[in-house]
């Protein structure tokens, strides 16, 4: 990729989260797949489940360290919302330590509470993050590598 093109996807912060947000997505139906499958392993759910949540875990880290604080900075009104997806954040996080406590027992219907938990929340999190965070992340100018940013996934 030449230096254009890496400053052309750098400032396309709002399309990036949106790709994220929907590989995410994409993560968390793979894990119910396999969880629904009689064909998976359970060794193999539970990778399955444990590259889901260091994906998830990876993406909020990079934007509390680095997205969130370059959008404060730019856009102090929206400090109650970024606190608000800080939260979120935290307890996605907690969420997700249960599943990775529940998954190595291969309790397929445990599991599956588990993911539904996530999956409301983090759902209504990616909603609220793209509604609020859109318009500002167009327009943002952060001197970042996206996967440093939005996690590697």
């Amino acid at each position: 990729m030449g230096i254009e093109e890496e400053s052309e996807r750098l400032v396309a912060w709002g399309a990036e989260l949106r790709a994220v947000h929907t590989r995410l997505r994409a993560a968390l139906r793979a894990v119910r797949e396999a969880d629904g499958s009689d064909d998976v392993p359970a060794r193999d759910l539970l990778l399955v489940c444990h590259g889901f949540c260091v994906a998830l875990t990876e993406h909020h880290e990079g934007e509390d360290r680095h997205l969130f604080p370059a959008i404060a900075a730019a856009h102090p009104a929206l400090r109650d919302t970024l606190e608000r997806l800080q939260q979120d954040h935290a307890m996605i996080a907690w969420l997700l330590a249960d599943l990775a406590a529940a998954a190595p027992t291969g309790e397929r219907g445990s599991i599956s509470r588990h993911l539904d938990g996530i999956a409301a929340i983090m759902e209504s999190h990616f909603a609220h993050e793209e509604r609020e965070l859109i318009t500002v992340l167009d327009a943002l100018a952060l001197d970042a590598r996206p996967s440093d940013v939005l996690g590697s996934l």
